[in-house]
């Protein structure tokens, strides 16, 4: 029996996740703030503008009122980018109702808090049983039907396991986990890595390079989120090294091409205006470092991310930086 299911975003994710949803059978609304969003959604049943090419059947439709698409809903999946995502769960908490299930598929950390994303949810809508869906799985591909692989990470097993049957088909399987805090980190900090390894590649750095930075990068991951709760397995598994491969080598990684862009001389704000999509790793860099100088962890490779990007250091000079500090071992 499919479930009635509202997807609150209306981006590429939030539409290759709709169609998911859709095809297993489910009574999909996706809510968008813009109205234009909306009536093209209806109309064409295609996100023209940020996912074409991926066809929502007729079953699903798309509303601007946040009220509508919360009320009575089974599941809600919250994919509003991750700015956005403290402002957006105030204006739905009115509408939650007690337990009501919510999978947070965006991937950062709230800069001004410190906070997961999951953690913003539950502190502004505590009524909820709030999880994450995360892993290496680019809408591009997920809304062709390409097997695709993500871990969905919930406290409770049986909410975990709904998420699962929910979400799970001949093309996209979930593996569940009950470690939120590490696969929350792993995709969010996976993002300054693929901005690290985007930056190498548009600089004109070669594939030894980016194999340095993704190995060494999975290291301060590890680091700093074990540091915080997490379980390293974690960050051994789809949400941590999965997600971090992907994006730092796809074509479809907004990350990657923000970093190529910085490479090759662009400023930060150029960069992001030419992706024309959120970037969240620019997002999650400063909110890593505040992190890492909390818990007293060392990441290098983050906090030169942050210096190309804030403080206008030369890409040379950060590279030659990293490779010149004290020898060390591989492993602490």
């Amino acid at each position: 029996m499919g479930k009635k299911i509202s997807v609150i975003g209306a981006g590429s994710w939030g539409t290759a996740l709709a169609s998911v949803l859709s095809d297993n059978g489910h009574q999909v609304t996706i809510w968008s703030v813009d109205r234009a969003e909306v009536e093209m959604l209806n109309r064409d049943h295609e996100q023209k503008i940020k996912l074409p090419g991926v066809v929502l059947p007729d079953t699903a439709r798309a509303t601007d009122d946040l009220e509508e698409a919360v009320r009575g809903a089974d599941l809600l999946v919250f994919a509003v980018p991750s700015p956005y995502v403290r402002e957006t769960a105030r204006k739905a908490a009115p509408y939650i109702a007690d337990g009501q299930v919510i999978v947070n598929v965006a991937k950062g950390i709230e800069q001004s808090t410190l906070m997961t994303l999951v953690e913003v949810i539950g502190q502004e809508i505590p009524k909820a049983n709030v999880c994450v869906l995360s892993g290496p799985s680019h809408a591009e591909e997920v809304g062709r039907r390409l097997p695709t692989t993500v871990v969905a990470g919930c406290a409770d097993p049986e909410i975990a396991g709904m998420v699962q049957d929910v979400f799970m088909n001949g093309v996209f399987r979930v593996y569940s986990n009950d470690d939120v805090i590490g696969i929350e980190l792993g995709g969010a900090l996976k993002n300054v890595i693929a901005l690290a390894a985007g930056i190498a590649d548009g600089y004109g750095y070669g594939d030894n390079t980016r194999a340095a930075l993704m190995t060494r990068g999975i290291a301060e991951l590890c680091r700093l989120g074990v540091a915080m709760g997490g379980k390293i397995e974690t960050f051994l598994g789809l949400s941590g090294i999965g997600d971090l491969i992907v994006t730092c080598s796809s074509r479809h990684s907004r990350n990657r091409r923000a970093g190529v862009l910085i490479g090759q001389g662009k400023s930060v704000s150029e960069a992001m205006e030419e992706v024309q999509q959120v970037v969240e790793g620019v997002y999650s860099a400063r909110a890593a470092l505040a992190l890492a100088r909390k818990y007293h962890v060392d990441i290098p490779i983050i906090d030169q991310v942050n210096a190309v990007l804030f403080d206008g250091k030369p890409v040379g000079e950060a590279v030659s930086d990293l490779l010149l500090r004290d020898r060390k071992a591989e492993r602490d």
